[in-house]
């Protein structure tokens, strides 16, 4: 059975375990204080553009933005978040765990807008309510779309207008980046956002998030929330040589355009048969609207999630393809379902 469930089903990059490998027993500091941690923030730093910023990595990216988030926000304030946002949706409630109210707000696209956040901020008026302070936006999102420059440069216009922190997930921020549509570069992000996080654990890393902090309010004792949250890892080369490997050359990006690709590939054939989607997704998430009988059959050779019902008859899928998915699987994919589909 080939798996088309997520984008972390393979274990890492063969280089990265290569350079895992070559320095296993190498004795380094520990705790993210070794040469490779140090090398890996310089060249991040020079492909953001900025050096005025932190950047600490972090082994997933439930951790990331439970640490952050809870480190940013006051214990009276709150989080705004999409209805369909990761913190809101599949996180087990990691952030209100940690004393912060995620207030939702349904959007069609999974794409917050100004006019969203600024409801938000109209319903919530006094101290009988939490203070709804932090930003929290996915790109790309939960369900495939991806934040253009315009509508990022209004949000960060509005968040500063308005005192709000804008945090970005980056779990697949290396598929949004690679979109054909896509026209955010990572310097953009570090001049429009609060902090943001670059994801690993889903574009190649064995596990890993590479989260940079752009406020200079936000930076002070970072590494004390980290500590405390038990994310601090003795070990902590491990996260900086995949970082160092992937982002030492284009590998990072090049790892998600072949999972773009991938998913543009099976995008467009399922459109050629005359089916629909939940969304106009470029990135490597795309969710098909397939009759429930063939879904069934597919089910019997591959795996993938099954998201939403539209009615007695039909379902929406997610496919969801990697940097490892294998050509020959999508084609595979793709002529199963045309015959399945006569």
């Amino acid at each position: 059975m080939y798996s088309f469930k997520n984008d972390y089903s393979e274990g890492a990059h063969p280089r990265i375990l290569n350079a895992l490998i070559e320095s296993n027993l190498e004795q380094t500091a520990g705790y993210g204080e070794d040469c490779y941690t140090t090398k890996a923030v310089e060249i991040l730093k020079e492909k953001i553009k900025c050096e005025n910023v932190d950047i600490h990595f972090i082994s997933g990216g439930t951790q990331t933005n439970l640490i952050a988030i809870s480190a940013f926000l006051r214990p009276h304030e709150a989080a705004i978040a999409a209805n369909t946002g990761h913190i809101f949706v599949h996180e087990t409630g990691a952030i209100e765990a940690t004393g912060h109210k995620v207030i939702s707000t349904k959007v069609n696209d999974g794409k917050l807008t100004v006019e969203n956040i600024k409801a938000v901020l109209e319903e919530h008026t006094d101290e009988h309510m939490v203070k709804p302070k932090l930003v929290y936006i996915s790109d790309s999102t939960e369900i495939g779309t991806i934040y253009k420059k315009v509508e990022l440069e209004a949000i960060s216009a509005f968040c500063r207008e308005n005192n709000l922190i804008l945090f970005v997930d980056g779990a697949r921020l290396g598929s949004a980046l690679s979109c054909e549509e896509n026209d955010l570069e990572l310097s953009d992000l570090a001049r429009l956002t609060d902090a943001f996080y670059i994801g690993g654990t889903k574009n190649g890393a064995l596990l890993g998030e590479a989260l940079v902090i752009c406020k200079d309010s936000l930076k002070e004792d970072f590494r004390f929330h980290i500590k405390q949250k038990g994310a601090l890892l003795a070990k902590g080369k491990v996260l900086g040589i995949q970082f160092l490997e992937l982002f030492k050359d284009n590998l990072y990006f090049d790892l998600a355009s072949h999972a773009n690709n991938m998913a543009k590939l099976l995008n467009k054939e399922i459109k050629k048969m005359g089916y629909s989607f939940l969304t106009e997704s470029p990135s490597n998430q795309i969710f098909p609207i397939l009759p429930n009988t063939i879904i069934k059959k597919l089910e019997e050779k591959y795996s993938f999630t099954i998201w939403s019902k539209v009615d007695n008859n039909n379902t929406v899928i997610r496919l969801v393809t990697s940097w490892a998915t294998k050509q020959d699987a999508v084609k595979d994919f793709i002529e199963d379902l045309k015959i399945l589909t006569k």
